[in-house]
């Protein structure tokens, strides 16, 4: 009898505790994991402090909440991954979770993070799984879908005239689905496609075959290390004096051009952002990075830094009470922010709806290399798998 009187008092007590409403947290708890090590870790260390530098705007708080960013490198490895993610779980008890690079992480780890109802804000890969029919309402991916950058240079490439194109990337998810975006767009034929191992530094066979197809142009998605050597051997082999060199813009930004040099002016590629893109919140960013790091933000860092500007948006939206778990996730979706790419909203599947530029990598008056606006080559772009979400 005892113990039933006693599950009883505990039955009402819980009730009693659900009908109050959230209070506000006292700490914003974000489990910030990236690749921090290897041919990738460039790209992560940007991720990283592009996310602290919106922190770091916000007086050491994000939505008026003061906020612990636990930094954790995942090798660019899924194990390593799926252990972080426990701990930030279970231990932690993270609020978000955000920052990895390489879909061969998030993929096996992201089922995990959504099966605990954690929100997980992704700074940079775009899946295609999660863009259709297996959205799901805590999945929030700021940066594209990996298709869409590709895609706008498939355009680019059919505009220029291009009549035969050779592509090249890694064998995983994302860089199967960039060259999938790019076939979706471009309308000629296609010389070569080639796939290769992820982390590979050398590329004498790949070059060989292109060579030999004899394309108009080569088109390639190879983040980090695989893109600066990729672009040294292709320029070592003779082949920019045969064939035009096209890249997304995470393969032909500031930390590739600061390793490959010369050889790199002309090159054409496609981003959502671009360090001049003249807005009062990118002015800001860009020279506080530099002031901070002495080196041009990436796209990397600017996507971030567009999650912190996210998070920051959606604590204040609902006065810091993070545990109303279907107040933050609508406040998150609605996207109050100024980004810094300039238009930006989410589409149903919680994909960007945002502008895709065209960038060409010049020397400046003063000799520095580095990226500049040369257009506009989609307006208001949505992915094409949206359709197959059932979110509204």
């Amino acid at each position: 009898m005892y113990r039933t009187i006693l599950n009883g008092a505990a039955v009402l007590l819980a009730l009693t505790l659900s009908s109050l409403p959230a209070q506000a947290a006292d700490l914003l708890r974000i489990g910030f994991l990236t690749t921090l090590s290897g041919p990738g870790g460039a790209l992560g260390a940007d991720a990283r402090d592009g996310f602290q530098l919106a922190v770091t705007h916000g007086g050491g708080k994000l939505g008026g909440l003061p906020v612990s960013v636990d930094v954790v490198d995942d090798q660019q490895n899924p194990q390593s991954g799926r252990q972080a993610v426990e701990r930030f779980i279970k231990r932690d008890k993270v609020n978000v979770i955000t920052g990895v690079v390489f879909s061969n992480v998030l993929l096996p780890v992201l089922p995990e993070i959504l099966k605990d109802d954690t929100i997980y804000i992704s700074t940079n890969t775009g899946p295609r799984d999660y863009a259709g029919d297996k959205c799901h309402p805590n999945f929030f991916a700021v940066a594209w879908q990996n298709e869409d950058i590709p895609a706008a240079m498939g355009k680019f490439a059919t505009d220029k005239g291009y009549k035969r194109i050779a592509l090249i990337a890694p064998n995983y998810p994302g860089g199967r689905e960039s060259l999938e975006g790019f076939k979706r767009l471009y309308k000629g034929q296609l010389a070569e496609e080639i796939y290769t191992k992820l982390g590979q530094l050398d590329f004498a066979a790949e070059l060989a075959t292109i060579r030999i197809a004899k394309p108009d142009a080569v088109f390639f998605f190879l983040p980090g290390g695989m893109g600066v050597n990729f672009i040294k051997q292709f320029e070592g082999a003779g082949l920019n004096r045969q064939m035009a060199l096209l890249a997304p813009g995470f393969s032909a930004d500031e930390d590739t051009i600061k390793a490959v040099g010369e050889s790199m002016v002309g090159l054409f590629n496609a981003s959502q952002w671009s360090a001049d893109l003249d807005n009062a919140p990118n002015r800001r960013f860009v020279a506080d990075f530099i002031k901070t790091h002495g080196r041009v933000p990436t796209l990397y860092a600017a996507q971030a830094y567009d999650a912190g500007l996210l998070i920051d948006s959606a604590v204040r939206k609902v006065g810091g009470r993070t545990d109303d778990a279907a107040a933050f996730r609508a406040a998150l979706k609605a996207a109050d922010f100024k980004s810094i790419r300039g238009s930006f909203r989410f589409n149903n599947n919680q994909y960007p709806i945002q502008n895709l530029y065209l960038r060409e990598v010049y020397k400046d008056t003063t000799g520095k290399i580095t990226n500049r606006l040369a257009g506009t080559l989609m307006t208001a772009h949505a992915d094409p798998f949206a359709g197959q979400c059932p979110m509204k």
